[in-house]
């Protein structure tokens, strides 16, 4: 189900902590996902004008409260698109539904990395790597692991060290 709303600017449509249940098309204005973190800080996901589409992937694709709050940067007209009907995908088939919810989830985990990237620590993005990878690390080299989190294969070592030492 789609519905057209016509928003002024400075109108928060979806909030961070929020059950995620739309996904909004821009037809004209602009609008930003962000999310602040732990420490009050607010952190800039994208922007979304003409034609883009904005959702919160990782809350569609893990079923997880909303991590981004979505705003109007400029009077704008969307069409936000309803995806849930009895909290279920409803896209007209079980396939269908079934690699929208596998694209969401890459997509989902793709916007959690970046996010986590954005603001925190190489220490906290080195745990959720070997958390969210636990038989990964010994398949792959310092410099690919470091690659990944950002940041040297020296700074790597140190971060090691420092979690040896705790």
């Amino acid at each position: 189900m789609t519905q057209v709303r016509i928003l002024e600017r400075g109108e928060i449509i979806q909030r961070q902590g929020d059950e995620v249940k739309f996904l909004f098309k821009v037809q004209s204005g602009l609008l930003r996902s962000f999310f602040v973190d732990e420490m009050g800080k607010e952190h800039v996901f994208m922007f979304a004008p003409e034609q883009w589409i904005v959702a919160d992937l990782d809350a569609i694709g893990f079923d997880l409260p909303c991590a981004l709050s979505i705003e109007t940067l400029e009077p704008s007209r969307i069409e936000v698109v309803s995806f849930k009907k009895g909290g279920k995908l409803f896209l007209g088939s079980e396939d269908c539904e079934l690699e929208f919810r596998r694209l969401m989830r890459r997509a989902g985990s793709l916007q959690r990395r970046v996010l986590m990237m954005m603001s925190t620590s190489a220490l906290e993005r080195y745990e959720y790597f070997l958390k969210t990878y636990p038989d990964l690390s010994p398949r792959l080299t310092q410099k690919q692991i470091a690659s990944y989190l950002g940041i040297t294969p020296q700074r790597l070592s140190k971060l090691r060290a420092e979690r040896v030492g705790k």
